[in-house]
């Protein structure tokens, strides 16, 4: 790890005398790309782990093919520095070469910011995209470098080796279909659904309208919630300076769709720990750019999404910490921060969200 966070500091040095001058592909290959494949491991001059120009069906190539057992297991294309990276034909491209060679992952990529695609999943190309991490420290605020360095060695020799990028993309995109077939499921059930329910419920009384109405009500709990107006004036937020409410209805999927699939499956595997803290009192407060947790009318966390990830704002008292993971800090007096990149560091919180519950609960 210690050689990746020594390349992206001496990459990051760069950035702004290179992107005057509008590096062109070549180039931006050699200065931004090979060393940094050369810190993850993949020995870019040794054809047998690295193939560059690997050529395609079509006669064309990708720019380099990492290799594992000399097999493809990644597919990477590099444009040039200024590339923002969001032409679609582009990104079908690259997609297609790995899914034709039967490659599953691949990565677009301008040597600043590397945007990671799973080549056979079953959506169109752009929807494909597992996650993107940049260089830029101003594209990855609030993160250290060794964060950083941790979100690239998801794409690490070792970690290709061990099948990291397999576990995590059938991990997110398996729970995100889920998740989506659950909301049409609820939002319009079918009849066998409708029977199902009532036959487990046991009570006759029960109509199939009222099952349809409680399954649209339920669903509507974790996708579209309006502002409680009752606490439009009387509750402070965390952070205690964000203080301007929505009044319209907020919809996650709103604020959520630009975000990588990654990160928002760790914030539904966030925000469901947090309402069945207690299903029948937690209440979500939507803010501008951050949604509260509340019980009763006590504020017990706060979290705002990224695009590497959720910041989470708790009240609890940073001396009072029994550890002090380097993923928390004390954020101002009574208030602790947590940065949360991954599903590993949002299980070893729990404990911290538990405790913020409890002590705010009882106040």
């Amino acid at each position: 790890m210690n050689e990746i966070i020594s390349c992206i500091e001496s990459l990051r040095t760069k950035l702004d005398r290179y992107r005057k001058d509008g590096l062109k592909e070549s180039p931006t290959r050699t200065i931004f790309v090979d060393p940094l494949l050369q810190a993850l491991g993949w020995d870019v001059r040794d054809s047998d782990e690295v193939e560059l120009e690997y050529p395609t069906i079509d006669r064309k190539s990708v720019d380099y093919a990492p290799k594992i057992n000399r097999k493809p297991v990644l597919f990477i294309e590099a444009k040039q520095l200024n590339d923002p990276l969001t032409d679609v034909k582009s990104i079908t491209q690259v997609v297609g070469y790995a899914a034709n060679a039967g490659v599953e992952w691949c990565i677009l990529t301008n040597g600043v910011t590397y945007k990671v695609y799973h080549s056979t999943e079953k959506a169109e190309a752009p929807e494909k995209l597992l996650f993107k991490i940049s260089l830029d420290p101003k594209e990855t605020e609030g993160m250290t470098t060794q964060q950083v360095a941790e979100q690239f060695a998801h794409f690490s020799r070792d970690a290709m080796a061990k099948g990291l990028l397999d576990e995590i993309g059938e991990q997110t995109f398996t729970t995100g279909k889920i998740r989506k077939a659950l909301g049409e499921l609820f939002r319009t059930p079918p009849n066998t659904l409708i029977k199902l329910i009532r036959s487990t419920i046991r009570d006759d009384s029960i109509k199939p309208m009222q099952v349809k109405k409680s399954l649209k009500r339920l669903w509507s709990q974790t996708s579209e919630i309006t502002v409680p107006s009752t606490y439009k004036d009387d509750v402070q937020p965390v952070p205690p300076e964000r203080t301007k409410v929505r009044d319209e209805q907020f919809s996650e999927e709103y604020d959520l769709g630009s975000m990588p699939q990654r990160v928002v499956e760790l914030f539904w595997t966030f925000d469901q720990f947090c309402i069945e803290l207690d299903p029948t009192a937690v209440q979500r407060m939507y803010l501008v750019g951050d949604i509260n947790y509340i019980y009763g009318k006590n504020i017990f966390c706060c979290v705002d999404l990224n695009k590497s990830g959720i910041r989470v704002w708790l009240r609890l008292n940073y001396s009072d910490l029994e550890s002090q993971p380097e993923y928390v800090q004390e954020w101002d007096t009574g208030i602790v921060e947590l940065k949360i990149n991954s599903i590993q560091k949002f299980e070893s919180a729990k404990g911290l969200l538990q405790k913020s519950f409890e002590e705010n609960r009882l106040k």
